[in-house]
């Protein structure tokens, strides 16, 4: 195996302009690691407006870089002592006195200069897309919560109490992977459009989102999935780690770690790419995820089940599971996705929640002419399950209580509450995992609906799948509390009334 290509740049790096992306984009593919060497204070003297602190980590964040650190001596013995394949420069240097060449010379390094190639988007704007949420757009649902008596303070109250929950998660992990890409144009060879990938940047998918959404409304989260032995099960742990997730994942070496890319140009979705392995996993790995959750079942108090129909979940592990956590009485909530005709909600029986898709409890239930009342109530009875919550995309959530609820029979529903909605795709796992949360905690269906939908709308207000955070919710509640609560008690101010 040939050694890495290894690619230097420096300089003082204060703000990372698009000229700056330019030239570490051309510096990256100049070779197959991209070291940038950030001056330190010291070095940069004058030319240092903000921190090398700050510098660095800006640097680091940038997911051109390979690697990135502190430079605290002359350029030329950075070279001696590294000794990397090519140094890149700015176009601008190129008529000016360059210390670095005949070091470079010495050992048989090179020296380009370039500026990069102007692109429509910096990466700058590009990242804006996937940190933004348009908290401001989600209203509250006031005549729906008015016909159940929902006070925003109440909301609040349950969602500060998600940091009583603990709870597990299982199911598909899945890495989503979107690549930003610039358009060029028509081939001329073919009707095809032709783009040049211009940044990558990875999320959290699948069950792996939920969980991580879990920890950032506040719960403490065990979650247990299949993994395969490459750099995305590492990318997974490290992910979870750091959003406060405590992951059991169990490495199968005869699949990789489900990985979706979506190619997208100017705020649309180009291509999808899948790839992944659909079987069903071992006995002897259902036999470790058993023992995973038998390992912990007595420190939860919610069981959730995000099925993605990767194989992960056959169903006589699922009977398993639920009988484990049936006697421990657990509150139970299950979502399984189907891709094709395949997946049947109904297999997850005796769940507290379900939250199909319309098309997906169709599929279940082999309906595909009744309406949703008569559709709810066949997948509640043929689940045994206690609620269900019928995701309609655009049009909402059609809410359908099970019999133990007083106003059973009175179904209703829930529009989407953010009408420019970015990115759709994780919008039923944050209603998934925020509703199941609210029922765990105390709340009732209605609220568990709003709460979701609430979720649901931030979620969709950003394009990735980003954590949702517990202030994001309170965020939306409290500009609710300051308009709608005669008392204006502050939602942290509220005391627990389950």
């Amino acid at each position: 195996m040939t050694n890495p290509i290894v690619v230097l740049v420096s300089g003082a790096f204060n703000v990372l302009h698009p000229g700056h992306i330019r030239l570490l984009r051309f510096a990256r593919d100049c070779g197959d690691h991209l070291v940038v060497a950030v001056n330190s204070d010291r070095v940069a003297g004058s030319g240092a407006y903000v921190p090398q602190g700050l510098r660095l980590e800006g640097v680091q964040s940038n997911s051109l870089v390979y690697e990135a650190f502190l430079n605290d001596e002359p350029i030329e013995h950075l070279i001696t002592r590294l000794r990397p394949d090519i140094v890149v420069k700015g176009k601008e240097h190129e008529s000016w006195f360059n210390p670095e060449l005949s070091v470079l010379e010495h050992y048989g390094g090179k020296l380009l200069f370039s500026s990069g190639e102007s692109h429509f988007s910096s990466v700058d704007l590009i990242r804006s897309e996937f940190l933004r949420s348009d908290i401001p757009l989600i209203t509250l649902p006031n005549d729906y919560m008015n016909r159940h008596a929902i006070a925003s303070g109440r909301l609040a109250t349950l969602t500060h109490s998600f940091s009583q929950l603990k709870l597990c998660v299982i199911g598909d992990l899945i890495i989503d992977e979107y690549i930003t890409c610039e358009a060029l144009g028509m081939s001329q060879e073919e009707p095809s459009l032709v783009v040049t990938p211009i940044d990558t940047t990875r999320f959290l998918g699948g069950a792996g989102i939920v969980a991580a959404h879990a920890a950032g409304m506040g719960a403490s989260v065990h979650f247990i999935s299949i993994a395969g032995n490459d750099t995305l099960s590492a990318f997974a742990t490290g992910v979870l780690k750091d959003n406060g997730v405590t992951s059991h994942l169990i490495i199968d070496e005869s699949r990789p770690t489900p990985h979706k890319q979506r190619y997208r140009s100017r705020g649309k979705s180009l291509l999808r790419v899948n790839h992944l392995h659909q079987r069903s996993i071992s006995n002897m790995l259902q036999a470790q995820l058993l023992k995973q959750l038998e390992a912990i079942v007595s420190e939860i108090d919610l069981l959730v089940f995000s099925d993605f129909n990767y194989g992960c979940l056959p169903q006589p592990l699922v009977q398993n599971l639920i009988s484990v956590a049936q006697s421990r009485h657990l509150c139970l909530a299950a979502d399984s996705q189907s891709s094709s005709q395949v997946g049947d909600i109904s297999r997850f029986r005796g769940m507290n929640l379900l939250t199909p898709t319309e098309r997906e409890a169709r599929i279940s239930a082999r309906n595909h002419e009744d309406g949703l009342v008569v559709l709810a109530e066949q997948i509640r009875k043929q689940a045994s399950a206690k609620n269900i919550l019928i995701k309609l995309g655009e049009e909402g959530v059609f809410i359908h209580p099970g019999e133990t609820d007083p106003h059973f029979g009175l179904d209703d529903r829930i529009s989407a509450l953010n009408s420019t909605p970015k990115d759709t795709s994780g919008a039923g796992d944050s209603m998934l995992i925020s509703s199941a949360m609210t029922l765990a905690i105390g709340g009732n269906i209605w609220e568990a609906a709003c709460i979701g939908s609430i979720a649901a709308g931030i979620q969709v207000g950003r394009v990735g799948n980003t954590p949702i955070q517990a202030h994001e919710l309170l965020a939306g509640l409290k500009y609710e509390v300051q308009h709608l609560s005669r008392d204006n008690v502050l939602p942290w101010e509220l005391t627990i009334n389950t």
